[in-house]
């Protein structure tokens, strides 16, 4: 085997391991990246559930700051 042919092989080799490489690497590196995006999704559906609960909580204030000032029928107020 001539020295050309032997250095074609070793150059071909090193370029097909460096494309394995770096392919694993970017899949890690895009895997990584997805799991954020689920950790921020967890973050503002905490942030929505916190501020619905917070809506709800001024809301039921507000009922019964109403319903002292106001006479409600209580039979109606479902409707």
């Amino acid at each position: 085997m001539s020295l050309r042919a032997k250095a074609t092989l070793t150059g071909a080799c090193l370029f097909t391991a460096l494309t394995v490489y770096a392919v694993h690497f970017q899949q890690k590196q895009e895997r990584e990246t997805q799991y954020q995006g689920v950790l921020k999704d967890d973050v503002r559906r905490t942030e929505k559930m916190r501020q619905r609960q917070e809506d709800f909580e001024e809301s039921k204030r507000k009922r019964a700051l109403y319903e002292s000032v106001e006479k409600v029928d209580k039979t109606t107020s479902g409707a």
